[in-house]
């Protein structure tokens, strides 16, 4: 009779519910719309340097125009986001960029262009900070690098299965329509964000047992309680920067991230414009074709977050999860050269996929945000690590225009291989411990 008393009492003990794998889908959806109003413009590319009469230098200069504003303004948006809710900040900054993508699809100039695309770079400069903000806060330790791999899998998986999409859209309403289309798409998504989005304390549909298990895990479910929003808006005194530029490990993670961002830009750059103007691909066949290495990176990105926390679940370091999949990821995408020396477009397309499934699995590098940053100083050193990553947008686009030379598109490949390689060195003998700074 006890014993059935203590089983009853048991069953009757609530479960923690499962708010937060609900969560993620949002997350995943605004990291779609987030790259595919980075990549449309790759897609538009070609011609749009035809009817603007726009040189391989002009166009790496447009390519590079978004990361120029958004690597800059990533330490204020980072700033921004320890001070304000992530419900209104992505809402906010989701509408604002859709309407600047928008109006790209109306630009009749090089200038014109240029200048929204630093317009894009902007306001999209908290959106990562942001969204590891919010991952930080709702999912504990264990969990972190699974979830920040699932939505950042959004990158990727939605262009592979959305570029033909957009293709077919430029075949029958031209490069413009490519823009309006995309910027619609997250307009409408800024009213969803805001009518749907909470943090942990205020969110419907979750309970005491969850919050407990997230807090417990390590996760920072504090960050979104009201009674901490009067000390998020402290002054940073100088060891909060000090924490923030003067640390070795971070250093060495500032530039691994760098490296993993370089092979990314380069897919959503010249990716297609390599395939149709120096490989002579058919515009449709490549805008198909391009797709594959997008979802050998979105593979690559869900095994590596799977990966690193099994390997936390089955007693391995942080160091050791963290690091291997970040490393190997950044070796396999020196593959990219292997491009050079094969004349089909098949093994084109392996290599490339290759060298795109290896970036993919290096990309669970925020969870060495989450997992190192100072509790207080999450938002400023999200900034800090995205404006180091984010070097790569103004780099690559314009070393790859310049290193460009009639049809010899290879000088750029040793380049992007040559990255892959001094990133993975970083990780290796600079960044050390994985551990939080206190």
């Amino acid at each position: 009779m006890v014993s059935q008393q203590v089983g009853e009492a048991e069953n009757a003990t609530p479960r923690a519910t499962g708010k937060r794998h609900r969560l993620l889908a949002m997350l995943f959806v605004t990291v779609v719309i987030t790259y595919l109003d980075r990549s449309n413009l790759s897609i538009a590319a070609t011609a749009i340097g035809r009817q603007l009469a726009l040189t391989p230098t002009q166009l790496g200069l447009v390519f590079s125009a978004f990361g120029w504003s958004y690597a800059l303004l990533q330490i204020p948006g980072g700033m921004l986001v320890d001070r304000t809710r992530p419900r209104l900040m992505m809402a906010a900054i989701v509408g604002l960029w859709s309407l600047a993508t928008i109006l790209q699809g109306f630009a009749g100039a090089f200038i014109a262009l240029l200048s929204l695309r630093v317009l894009l770079g902007v306001l999209e400069a908290p959106a990562y900070p942001t969204l590891n903000r919010v991952v930080t806060t709702w999912f504990p330790d264990s969990e972190r690098a699974r979830a920040i791999a699932i939505y950042t899998s959004g990158q990727y998986v939605g262009l592979a299965f959305l570029t033909p999409l957009l293709v077919l859209t430029q075949e029958r309403f031209g490069w413009h329509g490519v823009f309006v289309l995309t910027g619609l798409v997250g307009v409408v998504w800024a009213f969803v964000w805001y009518a749907l989005y909470r943090d942990p304390s205020d969110a419907q549909g979750i309970n005491q047992q969850e919050l407990d298990a997230i807090r417990a895990g390590g996760g920072l479910v504090e960050l979104g309680e009201a009674g901490n929003a009067n000390a998020a808006r402290r002054r940073y005194t100088a060891s909060d920067w000090r924490a923030v530029l003067g640390n070795r490990k971070l250093w060495g993670v500032y530039v691994g991230q760098i490296a993993v961002t370089s092979t990314l830009w380069f897919f959503l750059t010249w990716f297609p414009t390599y395939l149709v103007k120096y490989r002579h691909m058919d515009f449709l066949k490549a805008g198909f074709m391009a797709a594959v290495p997008f979802l050998a990176a979105f593979v690559g990105i869900l095994v590596s977050g799977l990966l690193s926390d099994w390997m936390i679940r089955r007693g391995a370091s942080a160091t050791v999860a963290r690091k291997v999949p970040i490393v190997s990821g950044l070796l396999l995408s020196t593959a990219i050269v292997g491009a050079n020396y094969v004349e089909t477009p098949s093994m084109v397309i392996v290599f490339m996929a290759i060298a795109f499934f290896g970036s993919g699995f290096a990309s669970i590098t925020w969870v060495l945000v989450s997992s190192m940053a100072k509790k207080e100083l999450l938002g400023l050193t999200g900034g800090m690590f995205n404006l180091m990553g984010n070097l790569s947008s103004i780099c690559v686009p314009i070393v790859i225009g310049l290193l460009v030379k009639g049809d010899d598109f290879a000088p750029a490949l040793v380049f992007m291989s040559a990255v892959g390689v001094v990133g993975a060195l970083s990780y290796l003998f600079v960044v050390g411990r994985i551990e939080r700074i206190e």
